[in-house]
């Protein structure tokens, strides 16, 4: 009889030990700075409105099975994490299972590990700063910094912020884009995944910031001419490592970004999804000025050790 050998770990014996290396680093890291770990819920009522993020889902069942209603798995702690820093946490930080739906590759696994942290008093310069500071710690080199206009410029020869739609339908079509949308910030995502991040962090960490405001997501937008969103990613051998900003404190400003969240949502035939409310309550009742960073632990890791795909870098993947 052949004895099935699919129950062992992906992940070789050496890497998960780096895991874990890893994880006590990040640890000390934030001890240094006494910035607290905590933790919030994996399921929640309300899911994130982000057209291009999917939400897994599950039904509960309550125990006299008189009332069931749909959780949320979340893609994210943010909100939660948001109401702590409303209550008075402080800096924080969280290491995170979080899972999205429509995600598989040698870069995506629909369940992952986030790394998530707050920095109250700091902005998105001062943030990637510190983020600079763990790279080092846990035996990367310090990123360096480009702004999204450059790096676009370079690729494309086109200025991301003033640039017609028309021209970028036909940029990105010639990259394979095959729907009918003209929406702009689904358009340069898409021409930037496909031009621009593959060239990006081959030799060396480097930062890129200052997106066009219509990529905001929660970020805050300075005014000027282009205005821009005070964001930034992490790459590293072209692969997206970490997202961070300066936060958006404004309610009525987020809610008006979930609306038309799901308005695209809409048209775009995706399901709509509810709103966290108590994350409004929270921004209403005063978020403070921050800056907060998402890092994809499973893809630092795969940074760290050379590894190509992410099944590797983890014990199970789904």
């Amino acid at each position: 009889m052949t004895m099935n050998q699919d129950w062992q770990p992906s992940a070789a014996p050496d890497v998960i030990r780096r895991r874990a290396e890893l994880l006590k680093t990040i640890r000390d890291f934030m001890q240094e700075r006494a910035i607290l770990e905590v933790e919030t819920p994996v399921l929640s009522h309300a899911a994130v409105s982000e057209p291009q993020i999917h939400s897994l889902s599950t039904v509960y069942q309550s125990q006299d099975r008189v009332q069931q209603e749909t959780l949320y798995l979340q893609p994210s702690p943010e909100f939660c994490m948001k109401r702590l820093l409303a209550a008075g946490s402080g800096a924080i930080y969280q290491i995170a299972r979080v899972f999205r739906d429509q995600e598989s590759g040698r870069r995506h696994q629909p369940e992952f590990t986030l790394l998530e942290w707050y920095r109250p008093g700091l902005d998105y310069i001062a943030l990637m700063e510190e983020v600079s500071d763990l790279l080092q710690a846990v035996g990367l080199a310090r990123a360096g910094r480009q702004s999204y206009r450059e790096v676009f410029r370079q690729a494309t020869c086109l200025d991301p912020h003033t640039t017609g739609i028309d021209q970028l339908q036909t940029l990105a079509m010639g990259s394979g884009w095959k729907t009918c949308g003209d929406h702009r910030a689904e358009l340069l995502d898409f021409i930037f995944s496909m031009k621009v991040v593959p060239q990006l962090g081959l030799e060396s960490p480097v930062f890129i910031y200052d997106y066009p405001d219509c990529q905001a997501a929660l970020a805050a937008i300075r005014t000027g001419d282009p205005p821009l969103a005070e964001r930034f990613e992490l790459f590293i051998t072209g692969m997206e490592i970490a997202n961070g900003f300066t936060e958006l404190c404004n309610a009525r400003e987020q809610r008006g970004r979930f609306e038309r969240d799901l308005l695209l949502r809409t048209q775009a035939g995706k399901p709509a999804v509810p709103v966290d409310e108590r994350f409004l309550s929270a921004l209403e009742h005063g978020l403070p000025p921050c800056a907060g960073v998402a890092i994809g632990l499973d893809r630092l890791l795969m940074a760290l050790t050379g590894i190509q795909n992410m099944e590797d870098v983890l014990t199970f993947p789904a």
